[in-house]
């Protein structure tokens, strides 16, 4: 049976992210989600580092709050410094406990993955028409076009969901 990649995402990078103090990849993926897609294209989450435990604390009490490690591009930097209390808020109620109690900011290029724009979708000739005597009214061209692409949006996907 198929399994997704994402399935085997954590069995493989586990000794790696281990390293860096992440128990698991869902910081890393989830980075976009945890602090928003503006903040997200300028950092990336690079390791969290716990304080070690007294010999005599309790083990079954949680860790006292890491320190979480940010790179930052320097232009956005100094903003990022000023929203770091936002950023530990949005990490700690993610995960649900104040388990970040620290961000250090390291300055420097952050990997962009790039966003691959959907293909067009393909339309029958029949549904190409249906598109285009609904936008033909429209004079302004550029909203025209958006209408157009809109259209052609809506009636691929509805095409798929008979299918």
């Amino acid at each position: 049976m198929a399994r997704p990649l994402a399935e085997f995402l954590d069995v493989c990078l586990s000794p790696s992210l281990a390293a860096q103090g992440f128990a698991t990849s869902d910081i890393i993926m989830a980075w976009p989600e945890i602090v928003g897609e503006r903040l997200s294209a300028f950092t990336q989450p690079l390791k969290i580092e716990w304080k070690r435990k007294s010999p005599h604390a309790d083990p079954e009490s949680r860790p006292d709050p890491a320190t979480l490690v940010v790179r930052v591009e320097s232009a956005f930097a100094l903003e990022l410094q000023h929203l770091a209390p936002t950023v530990i808020d949005r990490v700690n109620t993610y995960y649900g406990w104040r388990c970040i109690g620290k961000l250090v900011l390291k300055q420097g290029p952050v990997r962009r993955v790039e966003k691959k724009r959907p293909a067009a979708p393909i339309l029958s000739p029949q549904d190409r028409e249906k598109v285009d005597r609904a936008v033909q009214p429209i004079e302004e061209e550029s909203l025209r076009a958006a209408l157009d692409r809109l259209g052609q949006a809506i009636v691929s996907s509805g095409s798929r969901t008979k299918a």
